[in-house]
């Protein structure tokens, strides 16, 4: 059995042709194919501006830039990839970790909690953890009681729907940003995108991701201003050509997700092995997150990984606590009460989904698995 990764693009032919297309443009970089990429990200959301950027890394910084100040507090989630919270950190604001729920989203009644112990909290920065969007309902009431502002960090959630919102709608946040990474559910090789519906935000957001530059009609033709300490956050034309080829299939890409987290949660019904929630087409499923207690078994979860790369199925796990990382302790987290993500981070892990996943590759890795865990 070749090698199973636990996520991975899925590029075909029409990806190619784009790609080959936008290289015989006399534009490579920020130009028309940009401008089409955005707007169909944004179509495709319901928001009404896009913002292309080089990275989700990128989105964040530069949403964190237009929304923050320094001082600001910010409460976040433990549970996600180093950029969320580091983000509020490259601005000088400060990150305040709150645990998260049994599906691996932030706990937003926690939330709520902290901002009637502390009203000059500025902001949630939630993550729709591996595709499960947050509780829009929620989210509407923080922000309309608190006057709090919010980002939805929707790099896992590219066409998940909750109650009607889609992620990256911004129907209830100021700002939500995409991954497009080669493990997400469509991709750019690199890049990113951040989406609004504050026309204020947008057209900042536009300034700094190219240097903080403003060039206006009354200008000489040689003349430019930079008004702003700004960024090179550009994406290229090539990138923007294959992500529109790429966004036309993502309801493909979803259906397939869909059937292979299905069948995951049929073969685990009533086994040592507990999917992280029970199948729901709000998710566009990213990732498929399992929880197994090791302490009831004869092998640790690092046996488990290496074991299973000996049989050439690449696991992984969604994620190390950010706030338990040596920069962050050095900075003075690490000791906050999150019983939930500490017992997460010792039971779970995320299986091999992805598009062209097939079924043989599927059932070897669930034979596989089980036959080590029972071992």
């Amino acid at each position: 059995m070749k090698h199973i990764h636990y996520g991975k693009q899925t590029i075909n032919e029409d990806d190619i042709i784009a790609i080959t297309n936008a290289m015989t443009n006399d534009l490579l970089t920020t130009g028309p194919t940009a401008k089409k990429f955005e707007e169909a990200l944004s179509v495709y959301c319901g928001a009404k501006y896009t913002i292309a950027v080089s990275s989700a890394t990128a989105a964040l910084h530069l949403s964190s830039l237009v929304l923050l100040n320094n001082g600001d507090k910010v409460l976040t989630t433990p549970n996600s990839f180093l950029a969320t919270s580091n983000a509020i950190l490259y601005v000088n604001a400060k990150p305040i970790f709150v645990d998260i729920e049994k599906d691996g989203n932030i706990n937003l009644d926690l939330c709520e909690k902290e901002l009637q112990k502390d009203p000059t909290i500025k902001a949630i920065y939630g993550v729709h953890f591996s595709g499960n969007p947050l509780d829009q309902n929620k989210l509407k009431n923080l922000r309309k009681i608190y006057n709090v502002l919010i980002l939805e960090d929707c790099a896992h959630s590219i066409g998940a729907i909750y109650d009607g919102v889609k992620a990256g709608s911004c129907t209830n946040s100021d700002c939500s940003i995409f991954s497009f990474h080669p493990v997400k559910n469509m991709t750019t090789g690199e890049g990113g995108a951040i989406t609004t519906n504050s026309k204020e935000l947008y057209e900042k957001l536009l300034i700094l991701r190219n240097h903080g530059m403003v060039k206006t009609q009354d200008m000489k033709p040689w003349e430019y201003e930079m008004q702003h300490l700004g960024f090179n956050y550009r994406i290229t034309d090539i990138q923007c050509a294959l992500g529109i080829s790429q966004l036309k299939k993502l309801p493909m890409f979803i259906e397939r997700r869909f059937d292979i987290a299905k069948k995951y949660d049929a073969v685990f019904k009533n086994s040592i092995v507990k999917p992280l929630y029970a199948f729901d087409k709000k998710s566009s499923y990213h990732l498929y997150v399992v929880r197994v207690d090791f302490h009831s078994l004869n092998i640790t979860k690092v046996d488990l990984f290496n074991k299973l790369k000996e049989k050439n199925i690449g696991i992984q796990l969604h994620y190390m606590p950010i706030n338990k990382q040596p920069y962050y302790r050095n900075l003075g987290y690490g000791d906050e009460n999150t019983p939930n993500m500490d017992r997460y981070y010792k039971q779970c892990f995320s299986l091999p989904i992805y598009p062209l996943l097939s079924d043989e590759e599927q059932d070897y890795v669930v034979k596989t698995l089980m036959e080590i865990l029972n071992g």
